[in-house]
């Protein structure tokens, strides 16, 4: 069963006012349970409105979405439950720190909840280490961390919550090189063990490369489309055309094939086209 379904969604800002303008524009789709999602488009394109339809920040102008088989905006009075079952993490999260420690800012939406205290306990300490925080950590407070251990801080406290889906905006924006690794990792380490759907918008195509078992790629207000990682890539040159950069590995092999190498065109991970390459060095 899909855990996320659109039904020829639309939203539409200034509505009746001279800057109206459609953000997102009948968009059907299907996301089902367990899935590791990339989503990717041009600034302007709609991924992030979009995303905030999928736990009510945003009601549709038109159309429908239903979250684990139930329509988000049927009943208002159900608006809230269903909503904790989609945790979003905004950009820069760590911004909307402001506990005096670690262990309170992790446990708040846990405790919004209506939880036990034995269970809030539970799940800021379980949430620590999945995101590979000391729990000598929890003690302090947030303003006392490095930008990287705030970040995992803000976003195990959305996990905390155990939503059955968990959506990231630019989780690794602003971080080195080593900091973003990190944060990548702990996501796809999160997914692996809880199994529940991630959401990852980036605009790394590595990134979302590395990590996305699917993409989802929006263009001027439409889904472009929505399909396993290597399709989607498969496409590079129609990605091109809408302004995105397709991963460098994968402009290699393109590259290579245009050139008249009898090799495949779908690589878009350095490590499968590394392993292309020394098995046609062998040959």
């Amino acid at each position: 069963m899909a855990i996320i379904k659109t039904e020829n969604l639309t939203y539409v800002y200034g509505e009746g006012t001279p800057f109206r303008k459609v953000a997102v524009d009948d968009v059907n789709l299907e996301i089902e349970e367990g899935e590791m999602v990339g989503v990717i488009g041009h600034t302007g394109s709609g991924k992030s409105t979009l995303i905030q339809h999928f736990n009510g920040l945003l009601q549709p102008t038109a159309g429908k979405i239903y979250i684990d088989g139930e329509e988000l905006w049927k009943e208002k009075s159900r608006l809230r439950e269903i909503r904790f079952k989609v945790g979003l993490v905004f950009q820069y999260p760590e911004y909307q720190l402001f506990e005096e420690t670690c262990y309170k800012d992790i446990g708040f939406g846990p405790k919004n909840m209506g939880l036990s205290e034995e269970e809030i306990d539970k799940r800021v300490r379980e949430t620590a280490r999945l995101v590979g925080l000391d729990e000598r950590i929890l003690k302090k407070s947030p303003f006392e961390l490095s930008g990287g251990q705030k970040r995992r801080v803000a976003i195990a406290g959305v996990m905390a919550m155990n939503p059955k889906i968990l959506i990231l905006d630019e989780p690794a924006s602003g971080l080195d090189p080593k900091g973003r690794d990190k944060i990548l990792g702990l996501i796809k380490e999160y997914h692996q063990e809880k199994k529940n759907t991630v959401m990852l918008v980036s605009h790394s195509m590595e990134d979302v490369a590395k990590n996305a078992s699917k993409i989802l790629v929006m263009n001027k207000a439409k889904l472009f489309c929505y399909d396993e990682t290597e399709k989607v890539f498969h496409r590079a040159d129609e990605l091109t055309q809408m302004g995105l950069a397709v991963p460098q590995i994968t402009r290699v092999f393109n590259r290579l094939k245009t050139a008249g190498v009898d090799i495949n065109d779908d690589v878009y991970t350095l490590k499968y086209g590394t392993r292309l390459l020394l098995d046609i060095l062998k040959k």
